[in-house]
């Protein structure tokens, strides 16, 4: 089945809620960046958090986001836009480190302290970055973090990922609730009290419920469906793009690549290596002028 998410109001109205299912999204990541088990899940959250967040903006609007933590991950990198694609980097991909409770990975301990930058591309002449200090690295509790201190919208955010015994990804999703200006204390209540009830969001998914499910138990069946989006793990890098980026190069640092005859450029978000050969330099150069 494909990743998608579900974008919905309820508690008549008070209430606005993001859901989404990603399992394929973080084992295509999983797989592209070679990640061991913990590191898996921290990117795999962040991927899915990232995801959701990308469909809050308007058509040709982007998100990059960053967790820069003093863990052995260090940091991760994640850009998303309105059309459910997200890309990422990990700079350490082997990392895994297992809680004390069993079964359970300890992925506070893999980000550590240190903070989330959220970079908006509103199409306007300039960026709009948002920090803040993370709460605990385990991802979610950064991001609601995050939401009432940058954003002033009281959010709760829960993320799974369930690695399996192979180092697969068996489930990824998660959910962000946001209250909406004027709900009512009895339904804040309510809310985190089914919150509470539903427990991990990955366990749910690994017992055979669907999105929908989700929704209907966390909505006490009061959702109204908005929309429904695609999710998935795009990276549109191409040649030309990185021929771009090495036309703005200084004269003699081409001079130096020419020499070498040629240079490989690898994709930090999907490993994708492109060859650009002595020709394709003198190419470049040549339309510098």
């Amino acid at each position: 089945m494909k990743d998608y998410a579900l974008i919905a109001t309820s508690y008549n109205n008070e209430i606005r809620m993001y859901l989404s299912k990603t399992t394929n999204l973080v084992e295509e990541a999983r797989t592209i960046h070679q990640t061991l088990p913990t590191a898996s899940a921290a990117f795999g959250r962040f991927l899915t958090v990232s995801a959701m967040m990308g469909l809050m903006y308007k058509d040709g609007e982007s998100l990059t986001l960053q967790i820069k933590g003093d863990g052995p991950i260090n940091t991760m990198l994640v850009e998303a836009n309105s059309k459910g694609e997200v890309r990422g980097e990990i700079t350490n991909p082997n990392v895994y480190i297992r809680a004390k409770q069993e079964g359970k990975l300890d992925v506070g301990a893999a980000v550590g302290n240190g903070f989330l930058h959220v970079t908006k591309d509103l199409n306007m002449k300039q960026m709009f970055t948002s920090s803040t200090e993370l709460v605990s690295g385990e991802i979610a509790e950064d991001f609601a973090s995050f939401f009432v201190k940058s954003e002033q919208t009281p959010s709760a955010v829960s993320l799974g990922v369930l690695v399996d015994v192979d180092g697969s990804i068996r489930t990824s999703g998660g959910f962000i609730i946001q209250v909406m200006p004027g709900a009512s204390d009895e339904t804040i209540t309510k809310l985190e009290n089914t919150i509470n009830y539903i427990g991990p969001v990955s366990r749910w998914f690994d017992e055979g419920k669907s999105l929908e499910d989700l929704l209907s138990a966390l909505s006490n069946n009061t959702e109204k469906i908005l929309d429904k989006k695609s999710l998935r793990y795009h990276c549109p890098c191409n040649k030309d793009k990185f021929a771009k980026s090495l036309a703005a190069l200084d004269n003699e640092t081409m001079n130096e690549l020419i020499s070498d005859d040629g240079i490989e450029i690898v994709c930090h978000f999907c490993n994708k290596k492109y060859l650009f050969s002595k020709e394709d330099l003198l190419k470049i150069k040549s339309e510098q002028k």
